[in-house]
């Protein structure tokens, strides 16, 4: 295996460690919510409280990374979503749900900008959309597998101890990480410029209609992520068991998404990303609208499944060009604002969306809300044609990684 898919390998499991962690949440929810007699407007608020400590860590995470390297980042975070994750089996109270959550947040969200780094670091333009969707595919594998493994736990162990066995993932992922990346920064090794302030970061050209897309495309991506399973569950009701397998299946044409857009990221489409990001956001408004409409479980499914490879499918060009805008010696900084605004939405979706359904009794302002975040995210994709141009060209790859 060579250095670069070395790299990529760690960012993957590091990925599927992350999520498996971060949504197995989401599939419990119906069995904490009557375990612990709370509403989905109640729950909604624990799910966001994760948004909002993985908010606040962003951009303090990408200037940590940028000034002192991945490597110490991508080490010791996941030994903190490993503590977290462990105590959120061991509260009783909303309060405590909420405060664990947050700070199981707070650790993951200290790492994203870093990945982000590593990989403009490592990779040039033209391989940064294969580059990311391949690290990416956890974003589909560890649902997948999250959904049955779930629905066994829950059924052989409960969702208390589920949360214990659950921290083995992000232990697993620390070690690996410690043996496998760089002891050098990369960073040092192909720094294009010097590091500049994190204020001029802030007038990078592209970085505020970029980050506005990222919010706008959250509202949709964690309105589904939080509350796809228990859609499923709530609208069509099905059992636990039936749900974790069902809820599965789209991330299996997630996984499709990823793949399919990465390279054409990468390839045929390399000129015309934003494009291609824009109208796949598109194609997964019209899927979200045509699952919640249809009247059987298999075509919600269907439709679901087809929102799933269209919003996924967008995280490798877009991630390429979040990277291409990116001043080389603040890409984590730069990437930590844009992720920093996305989380706004991802903050805001979960509690709205389980307001929504309390208020009226079923998921249609839910979708509604999704819908239009994809919407605007697509408007904005439009806007940056003109910034991206061909995309950089420089190979920053360093030799010894």
């Amino acid at each position: 295996m060579g250095p670069k898919a070395k790299l990529i390998a760690a960012l993957w499991f590091f990925q599927v460690a992350n999520y498996l962690d971060r949504v197995v949440m989401n599939f419990a929810a119906p069995a904490m919510m009557k375990s612990l007699s709370l509403s989905p407007a109640a729950f909604g608020v624990v799910l966001s409280s994760f948004s909002v400590g993985y908010f606040l860590a962003q951009i303090p995470g990408g200037i940590i990374a940028d000034r002192r390297g991945v490597r110490a980042v991508l080490v010791i975070a996941p030994l903190f979503w490993a503590l977290f994750t462990g105590v959120t089996g061991l509260v009783t109270a909303l309060g405590g749900f909420i405060l664990a959550r947050a700070l199981f947040g707070i650790a993951e969200g200290v790492s994203n900008a870093a990945c982000y780094k590593l990989v403009g670091d490592a990779f040039g333009s033209e391989q940064r959309s294969r580059a990311v969707a391949i690290w990416s595919t956890a974003f589909a594998v560890a649902p997948a597998f999250a959904g049955p493994a779930v629905g066994l736990l829950l059924g052989a162990v409960g969702w208390r101890m589920m949360f214990a066995l659950m921290m083995a993932p992000a232990l697993l992922a620390a070690g690996f990480n410690f043996l496998t990346l760089p002891r050098t920064r990369l960073g040092d090794q192909v720094a294009a410029e010097p590091h500049q302030p994190f204020a001029r970061t802030l007038a990078a050209p592209g970085l505020w209609l970029v980050a506005l897309a990222y919010f706008a495309f959250n509202l949709a991506y964690w309105g589904y992520l939080s509350w796809m399973p228990s859609y499923l569950a709530l609208a069509h009701h099905i059992d636990l068991k039936a749900m974790g397998l069902l809820g599965g299946i789209p991330y299996v044409f997630a996984l499709l998404g990823l793949l399919t857009a990465g390279w054409l990221g990468s390839g045929a489409l390399y000129r015309l990303r934003s494009q291609m990001v824009a109208c796949a956001y598109l194609l997964a408004a019209v899927c979200l609208y045509l699952a919640y409409n249809v009247s059987t479980l298999a075509l919600s499914v269907a439709g679901l499944s087809g929102a799933a490879f269209f919003l996924f499918g967008g995280f490798g060009p877009f991630g390429s060009i979040v990277l291409d805008l990116a001043p080389p010696s603040s890409r984590a900084a730069f990437s930590g604002v844009v992720s920093t605004a996305g989380q706004v939405g991802g903050i805001a979706a979960p509690a709205m969306v389980g307001f929504m359904v309390s208020k009226t009794g079923t998921f249609a302002g839910g979708f509604g809300l999704m819908i239009a975040g994809l919407c605007v995210a697509s408007v904005c994709l439009f806007g940056l044609v003109r910034r991206l141009g061909g995309g950089a060209s420089t190979l920053l790859a360093p030799a010894s990684a």
